[in-house]
């Protein structure tokens, strides 16, 4: 039986823990160092921006580590995106103007520039569009539903104790009162005048063209370059090429990043946003577990 228990034992304690197994192997995958490309000799990086902006921090993590590279001349921006929430919208603007103010940034509008995502990628030194994108959308809104009869079909009522009166402005239950729509409207056009002044200091426009290049107009690639929402229509060759006229680069040394194919993996599923999202939440996972241990 001794002899036996060498080769069960482990089988047990496999089976009994396949799980926990699975996890530790998978977060090994995810974090183990990346080995970086010949970092001393790159002078260029690439970063994109895809898919719909939820949050932030995946992206200006990767940012802040080009920000500390004192070997990069220029950065690269790709961006296909339909846009997003407001707020992470505007944090990755502000640090794409932060960091052009040190090296330049070309923006390359691949698919869709639109709304959250023009908002974050305006401030980049020159913006090239492809011919077949989609820019614009400059505007804000906030979406609500009244699924009040719904409820009252499925005999659901709502009890409701608040202090103040906009306390409840959004509900979907009911019918937006006259003082709530009144105060949604005034923050949205708030949000949609600030909009609209950082493009145009952004893009040094007449904000009185705001009727022309805002209101939430979708825009072709030749309309947004007619309008100067964006410097060139040209493919993505021609946006490395304007990036290392202003880098000043005669050799571009491309920096790069070797992938364990989990995360290759998981970003052909998810797409490269949320890929990192679940990294970084598996991260944070990890981080309070062992803050309770």
């Amino acid at each position: 039986m001794r002899f036996l228990d060498f080769f069960i034992k482990p089988l047990e304690f496999i089976g009994k823990h396949l799980k926990a197994l699975i996890f530790l192997l998978v977060v090994v995958l995810i974090f183990m160092p990346e080995r970086e490309a010949k970092v001393d000799d790159a002078n260029v990086a690439r970063i994109n921006l895809y898919g719909a902006i939820f949050q932030s921090d995946a992206f200006l993590g990767e940012l802040e580590l080009l920000e500390k590279n004192p070997h990069l001349k220029g950065i690269l921006l790709v961006i296909d995106s339909p846009g997003g929430a407001l707020a992470p919208s505007v944090e990755i603007s502000e640090a794409i103007k932060r960091v052009n103010s040190k090296i330049p940034v070309v923006a390359y509008a691949q698919g869709a520039m639109a709304s959250g995502s023009y908002l974050a990628g305006m401030w980049a030194d020159s913006i090239v569009a492809n011919r077949g994108a989609m820019l614009g959308s400059i505007g804000v809104i906030v979406n609500g539903v009244d699924i009040s009869e719904l409820a009252k079909k499925l005999g659901i009522t709502t009890q409701t104790i608040k202090a103040g009166v906009y306390k409840e402005a959004g509900t979907f239950m009911r019918a937006w009162n006259k003082e709530e729509e009144g105060m949604l409207k005034d923050l949205v056009k708030e949000q949609y005048w600030a909009f609209v002044e950082e493009v145009a200091n952004a893009r040094k426009l007449d904000i009185a063209e705001e009727p022309n290049f805002a209101q939430g107009r979708i825009l072709s690639a030749k309309n947004a370059l007619e309008l100067g929402l964006v410097d060139k229509v040209g493919s993505i060759y021609e946006a490395q090429m304007l990036l290392f006229q202003k880098a000043n680069i005669l050799e571009p040394k491309w920096l790069e990043k070797e992938k364990d194919k989990l995360e290759v993996y998981l970003e052909k599923i998810f797409g490269e946003q949320i890929s990192n999202g679940i990294q970084n939440g598996i991260l944070k996972g990890l981080e309070q577990f062992s803050k309770v241990q």
